[in-house]
């Protein structure tokens, strides 16, 4: 009996440590032979006039201000292409005030993403849905914000998660499921 007492205790302690070591993945990084990245202009699938041409620029910004990758301006020079498209915009207002006139807005923004490895002509990683959310108060109100306004914080947010996901690797970003893909 004293035996299966030790027994059970021992397995129990490996069990729990064991348990307690956390699941870290290796890193899914860019392939070293990956320098030159060329960000191909952003597809926009919405009735939204403008917002490739923006999303295009600030993905361009933010890596150029990130440093590690040469971003170049054509598709035959690069090792790494950067792909996009902006698939949603939703305007859904929030709240009213007495009279009805919107008080409160939120914007949603979905981009479906992919890097392709140039050279060897495949898909390194794909990020579908990424979102862009942004809740803001009107602009006649004290500290509220113009669309295009909620519309460029989004874009410095969506162009770091963008940075984020090609130089940090998998995991570093995510989009969300498509059963809260708004219709």
């Amino acid at each position: 009996m004293n035996k299966l007492k030790v027994f059970v205790l021992m397995f129990s302690a490996i069990l729990l440590t064991a348990c307690s070591a956390p699941y870290t993945p290796a890193p899914q990084i860019l392939p070293q032979n990956v320098r030159k990245i060329y960000i191909k202009p952003f597809v926009n699938d919405t009735n939204q006039f403008g917002l490739e041409d923006k999303l295009t620029v600030a993905v361009t910004n933010q890596l150029i201000n990130d440093g590690r990758f040469i971003v170049v301006n054509n598709e035959a020079a690069a090792d790494g292409m950067l792909v996009g498209e902006i698939s949603k915009y939703v305007l859904q207002p929030l709240t009213y005030d007495a009279n009805m006139v919107t008080q409160q807005y939120k914007l949603r923004i979905l981009v479906n993403i992919y890097f392709v490895d140039r050279s060897k002509n495949v898909t390194l990683w794909a990020e579908p849905n990424l979102e862009g959310v942004q809740i803001y108060n009107d602009a006649t109100l004290p500290g509220g914000m113009t669309e295009e306004e909620a519309r460029q914080a989004i874009w410095v947010n969506m162009s770091n998660d963008i940075v984020n996901r090609t130089v940090n690797g998998f995991g570093a970003v995510t989009g969300i499921s498509d059963k809260k893909v708004p219709q």
